[in-house]
C-alpha cells in the first residue's frame, strides 16, 4: 500500500522519529499506511574519520554551520523529495491554510538543521523553501519539523473520525475556537466555586448554539489576537459585518 502523504526528513538525529508521531491518531495512521516517512542521517554523507557536518562560520561569530556539499549529498541521494522544506525561525510562519497546503503535498522533504543553522548556498541552489513554527529558537529542527508533520496528518483523509472537527477548529475561518464543555452540567471545583455549562448549549436550538459559538469565537479572537481579528473582519462582506 502505498501512503497518501510521504515525509523525507533530513536530520542528524533520525531516532528522533516518529516520537510522539507515532502514538495516538497520527500512530494508527501510520500503521495503516496513511502517511509514511524515512529519516536519513546526514552524517552518513560525510566524509573522515570523525563524520564532520559543520565548520566555522565565515566573517566569525559564534556557534557552527552546517555544511552545504554535505547537505547537498542528502537531498540529491532522494529520488524523490518532492517539495523542500528547511525548518527556520526566519521562515514564513506555519499557519492552518499552509499546513492544508502541505498536506494536500504527496511528498516533503523536511530538513532539521542544528548548530547556528545551514549554509544558504545549499538551500538556494536546492530550493529549500523556509518554514518556522513561531518566534522562537529551538536547539535543532527536529521538534519543529515534528509539529508540521503532526499538523499535517491530522488533515488527512480517515485520520480524524469526523470531518468536522477540522472545519470547525481554531484558525479554519480565521478565528479562534469558541469554548467547548461537557458533562456534567454542573461541576463544583477544588475551590468550591459551582460553574454551570451555558444554557443555550444545553438548549438544543442548533440555530441559537451555531450563532453563540460565533459570538465566543469572535469575542476570544477580537480579545486575544487582534492581528486575527483585523484580517477577519477585513475579508467579512460588507453586509455581515456587525453594525457599531
Amino acid at each position: 500500500m502505498t501512503a497518501r502523504w510521504h515525509v523525507n526528513l533530513l536530520t542528524l538525529f533520525p531516532e528522533m522519529f516518529p516520537g510522539p508521531l507515532g502514538l495516538s491518531l497520527s500512530g494508527k495512521a501510520l500503521e495503516n499506511g496513511i502517511w509514511s516517512f524515512i529519516a536519513l542521517n546526514i552524517r552518513d554523507f560525510a566524509e573522515g574519520v570523525h563524520k564532520s557536518v559543520d565548520d566555522t562560520p565565515y566573517g566569525g561569530g559564534a556557534g557552527m554551520v552546517m555544511r552545504p556539499d554535505i547537505i547537498e549529498k542528502a537531498t540529491l541521494s532522494i529520488a524523490n523529495p518532492g517539495r523542500k522544506i528547511y525548518l527556520s525561525p526566519r521562515g514564513k510562519p506555519l499557519t492552518q491554510p499552509l499546513a492544508q497546503e502541505l498536506a494536500k503535498e504527496p511528498t516533503l522533504t523536511l530538513l532539521c538543521g542544528r548548530y547556528e543553522g545551514v549554509d544558504q548556498r545549499v538551500l538556494d541552489s536546492q530550493d529549500f523553501e523556509e518554514i518556522s513554527i513561531g518566534d522562537y529558537v529551538l536547539s535543532g529542527g527536529e521538534p519543529a519539523a515534528m509539529i508540521l508533520m503532526d499538523a499535517c496528518i491530522r488533515l488527512l483523509p480517515g485520520v480524524l473520525g469526523n470531518d468536522e472537527t477540522v472545519s470547525e477548529e481554531s484558525f479554519t475561518s480565521g478565528l479562534l475556537e469558541y469554548p467547548h464543555y461537557t458533562r456534567p452540567a454542573l461541576w463544583t471545583d477544588a475551590d468550591g466555586q459551582t460553574r454551570e455549562v451555558p444554557e443555550t448549549l444545553t438548549s438544543g436550538n442548533h440555530a441559537k448554539i451555531a450563532a453563540w459559538r460565533t459570538e465566543r469565537a469572535e469575542s476570544i479572537t477580537k480579545t486575544r489576537r487582534p492581528d486575527l481579528w483585523s484580517h477577519y473582519e477585513a475579508a467579512r462582506p460588507p453586509g455581515k459585518k456587525p453594525k457599531k
